[in-house]
């Protein structure tokens, strides 16, 4: 019988924006379809960068309020907190004792976020394991599909490595090697032309009012070279002609890819017309968001069955772990 789960994991970082939206959340609602998908608030791994947890409850209940809204149903995904099924917890202790420290210190992203976020000598021993616990989250859910982009192949791999140690070491296929399913996201920058990041202070938040999203529109930066109004300009170069490839239609699209070299349109006609444009497209998103967001109950219901459910599944694969493993001696 195929296989068909798979395992995608959010952090629980702060507010969801435009960039997730495009590159994740409509994805996700197309992927439902056609996989059993388990999707994680991975909470754990926000930490592993951050202590501050004061927020976080309710930046779950935001997060989960959004996946609602975009489309995820919860009656296809399993939806679920990761720090509430806590055979994460043991089976990261588990695979933390067969997978070696320079498998870890390897990864692409692990020196570069340590200098990006002058870490250090703060390192923690959380943040060097984090892709063994990523390991831990497609494992426990045997899923064979994990949805990323080509830059997160790495991240895969090492996964894959692990699951395949433990399964080699242990005469056992209890592990599922996963097979990546590619996504090609959007190229969709913050406000200011860099990549959209709360730490920036350049997203556009899927939370955010109409008049709120038009005012980030409205001081989002456009061609660099074009002073004046009476300048040419060069849409190739421009962020708010990115946004209109997603957000505008053909004719507008043509509009302005025709007028702005002329400089016959302004920048700031250009980008009244781009925030009515994504505020259109936004208005289904903000008027479901709406509704979740004024019944919480629902939403806790929904986690709690979420978790309920994904305990179920974990539970099973960790007794079959400890069972090759040979451990659980007593109290059984």
């Amino acid at each position: 019988m195929e296989n068909r789960n798979l395992m995608f994991g959010m952090r629980s970082t702060g507010k969801l924006h435009l960039g997730h939206y495009e590159g994740v959340l409509k994805n996700m609602t197309a992927l439902q379809q056609k996989y059993d998908c388990f999707i994680e608030v991975a909470d754990w791994h926000s930490i592993t960068t951050s202590l501050d947890t004061a927020g976080m409850k309710n930046i779950i209940f935001e997060m989960v309020c959004d996946w609602l809204a975009a489309g995820i149903d919860a009656k296809k995904s399993t939806i679920f907190v990761q720090s509430c099924v806590r055979e994460h917890a043991e089976l990261h202790v588990l695979l933390s004792m067969l997978t070696p420290v320079s498998w870890l210190e390897r990864v692409p992203t692990y020196k570069e976020q340590i200098q990006q976020l002058d870490m250090g000598e703060n390192t923690s021993y959380g943040f060097l394991g984090y892709p063994i616990l990523q390991a831990v989250d497609i494992a426990l859910y045997k899923a064979a599909h994990v949805p990323i982009g080509r830059d997160q192949l790495p991240h895969l791999e090492i996964t894959r490595e692990i699951l395949r140690k433990f399964n080699n070491f242990f005469n056992s296929p209890v592990f599922v090697e996963p097979q990546a399913v590619l996504t090609e996201m959007p190229l969709l920058l913050g406000t200011d032309n860099r990549k959209m990041s709360k730490s920036y202070g350049n997203s556009i938040y899927l939370s955010e009012t109409a008049e709120e999203t038009t005012k980030k529109v409205l001081q989002m930066i456009t061609d660099p070279n074009r002073i004046k109004k009476s300048d040419p300009g060069n849409p190739d170069i421009c962020n708010v002609y990115s946004y209109h490839k997603i957000y505008s239609d053909a004719e507008t699209l043509g509009r302005v890819s025709e007028q702005c070299p002329k400089a016959a349109i302004g920048c700031v006609e250009c980008k009244k017309i781009l925030a009515a444009n994504l505020n259109e497209k936004l208005a289904a998103h903000r008027e479901k968001r709406l509704q979740f967001v004024k019944n919480p109950q629902m939403i806790e219901d929904i986690i709690n069955d979420g978790n309920k459910r994904a305990r179920t599944v974990a539970a099973a694969t960790l007794a079959e772990v400890n069972e090759k493993m040979g451990l659980r001696y007593f109290g059984k």
